[in-house]
């Protein structure tokens, strides 16, 4: 087993496992998805510690949230293998190459350029044809492909991203991690009969995606 493969396999094993994954089929996506693949070259040695990973190489930061939390998002999801589901802010794409292994089809969205670029080149050096990825800031989303049974925001967010909200069918959801209080807490919202409601997960912290920050508060 090569060393990156050992480590893949520590890091669903401790860092997973331990955090009440249970689903199969997310534990098998991580044991095969190699998620040094989405981190630059010179910070591959740190692809499945136990922390959000920078794997930005100019201009603002983004980062690829931790394994564990990546883990619990995607059980709580509940992604089926006929679902369509879009994932907001994906950086170099490793959420959305997990989710292509659970669902039908992704659309994964990310504002800086560059990024899409690494991803789209990852997906298909990893042979991965049921995902794409688009240019696109946070907020907007993919309105063209909505909508979208299940959302999955790569980061949290501190305020209600509406926007988003409108582009699930009914009966779908939405996971990430809300910051619009204190503590910051995973958070799952479905939508029935029109209408959005919103359920506390765990606690959970994350970066704040682009677009999706409190507005400065005024202060004398």
């Amino acid at each position: 087993m090569s060393g990156f493969s050992t480590a893949r396999q520590k890091m669903v094993d401790g860092q997973v496992r331990t955090n009440d994954v249970t689903d199969r089929r997310i534990l098998d996506a991580m044991l095969t998805v190699p998620r040094e693949a989405f981190v630059p070259a010179g910070r591959q040695a740190l692809a499945y510690l136990d922390l959000d990973l920078d794997v930005s190489e100019s201009g603002a930061k983004r980062f690829l949230i931790k394994p564990q939390l990546t883990g619990k998002l995607l059980q709580a999801a509940e992604i089926g293998e006929g679902d369509s589901v879009l994932v907001v802010g994906c950086a170099t794409g490793y959420l959305a190459a997990l989710t292509a292994k659970l669902a039908r089809q992704v659309t994964a969205t990310e504002g800086d350029s560059d990024l899409v670029a690494k991803a789209k080149d990852a997906f298909a050096a990893l042979g991965l044809t049921n995902v794409t990825c688009k240019a696109a800031a946070c907020t907007e989303g993919d309105p063209a492909g909505a909508p979208y049974d299940v959302i999955v925001l790569n980061g949290a967010t501190e305020v209600t991203p509406d926007g988003l909200f409108g582009q699930l069918k009914e009966g779908g959801r939405l996971v990430g991690v809300s910051a619009e209080s204190r503590p910051s807490r995973a958070m799952i919202v479905t939508r029935s009969h029109g209408e959005f409601g919103y359920r506390p997960l765990f606690d959970a912290a994350a970066p704040v995606l682009p677009g999706l920050e409190r507005a400065p508060a005024f202060v004398f």
